[in-house]
């Protein structure tokens, strides 16, 4: 896919002031710092499209953004940032959740995993709950550039392993670098794919 537009078109408080839904949504969504903003701008080739920061937690909103004039791009706020308020935790947990439940034409969510780090339980805790409540995901390993070929195989396996416990089966896993823009095209022929798909049905 290539993409030949891309514009912002609202900043939601909650999913009920969300835009119509009249476009297939892919959702982006991870703990805070693991280069989800980064990401969003590599793959839409847009240097400042979503808010870059040193400070983790910038992400406030439920922002989506309209490409190709056909589906959304809908960066959620990431969950898990330890200097939040207990209040504010809450929050925006709940605003992520009430949007992955009923959000109808959420078509898949990106959940994004730094692959310089083993299983974390904030990360595995929020996989049971997608799993449990039936949203569709895939997972996006982020930050391939930072490790050796062989330390992220090792993350990745060792999730497989530990979801294997629980889990017959895993979704789909991307593995990407922003700054190398690895798996850019992986994700988007997946979009594609998926979008095609929908039209089919």
């Amino acid at each position: 896919m290539q993409i030949k537009s891309v514009s912002f078109i609202k900043s939601s408080p909650n999913v009920g002031q969300c835009p119509e839904s009249k476009f297939p949504e892919y959702a982006f969504v991870g703990r805070s710092n693991v280069g989800k903003s980064s990401l969003i701008n590599s793959l839409t080739n847009k240097k400042k499209l979503a808010l870059i920061s040193g400070s983790p937690g910038k992400t406030r909103l439920i922002n989506h953004f309209l490409v190709n004039d056909g589906w959304y791009l809908v960066d959620l706020p990431g969950y898990g940032y330890a200097k939040l308020s207990k209040a504010e935790k809450s929050k925006f947990d709940a605003m992520i959740k009430n949007y992955l439940l009923e959000r109808e034409n959420l078509a898949c969510l990106f959940l994004l995993i730094d692959i310089r780090h083993d299983p974390i339980d904030t990360d595995l805790e929020f996989i049971q709950w997608l799993g449990t409540n039936g949203v569709p995901f895939v997972f996006i390993f982020t930050k391939a550039d930072k490790v050796g070929t062989i330390d992220a195989e090792k993350t990745i396996e060792s999730y497989k392993t530990k979801l294997s416990e629980s889990w017959e089966s895993l979704p789909l896993i991307f593995k990407t670098s922003a700054h190398k823009r690895t798996g850019n095209d992986d994700i988007l022929k997946f979009i594609a794919d998926t979008n095609k798909l929908l039209k089919s049905k």
